[in-house]
């Protein structure tokens, strides 16, 4: 069996879109899945953290049980957005090797309105395994990109969420796949 790259972006994806998971407190999810638009409530002004791994999202939700993460919405959004807000991310810290110098991040992290972290993956009992996961914050004008022009659909995955924590049915899961994260993006975010 081939072993995982240390840093892969893996999602849900086809030709056109890509699917992100997001937890909220049922006042954003309802009204989110029911009109497929964010409502006001969800905020446009403050960065927001989008996941491709349903996994990582179930461990940082404690499977859609968590205060304020009991909904679990799969965002359907343009693949041309994604890979826009990959190729305008800085990592959210200073990496020697990826970054020419401390003060060339800190320069970039002022301008970029994206970030992107990786975390440990996780299995489905919410271990860590040795591979990374990528979490992608967005913020200024690309949170409104991804709330208008970028969004497809957004769909309530809370009962998925909620199977997968009974069963641990691997069959459940969505199917992530590696995505092909642009070449100059993937230099820049130390993509293995």
């Amino acid at each position: 069996m081939e072993e995982t790259p240390k840093r892969q972006v893996r999602a849900c994806y086809d030709e056109t879109t890509v699917t992100v998971y997001q937890a909220f407190r049922p006042e954003i999810a309802e009204p989110a899945a029911a009109d497929g638009r964010f409502p006001a409530a969800f905020g446009l002004e403050r960065m927001t953290w989008v996941k491709p791994s349903f996994r990582w999202l179930m461990h940082r939700s404690d499977w859609a049980r968590s205060e304020g993460q009991e909904r679990v919405l799969g965002v359907v959004i343009r693949r041309e957005g994604f890979d826009a807000a990959l190729e305008a991310a800085v990592l959210s810290s200073y990496e020697r090797g990826v970054h020419a110098s401390k003060a060339a991040w800190q320069r970039e992290l002022r301008r970029s309105e994206a970030r992107v972290q990786w975390d440990p993956e996780r299995d489905l009992d919410l271990r860590p395994l040795g591979h990374r996961s990528l979490q992608l914050g967005l913020g200024g004008t690309l949170v409104e990109r991804y709330a208008g022009e970028w969004l497809v659909r957004i769909e309530d995955l809370t009962p998925l969420a909620r199977a997968l924590h009974a069963t641990r049915d691997p069959a459940l899961l969505p199917p992530e796949r590696p995505y092909p994260v642009p070449s100059g993006a993937a230099a820049r975010l130390g993509v293995s």
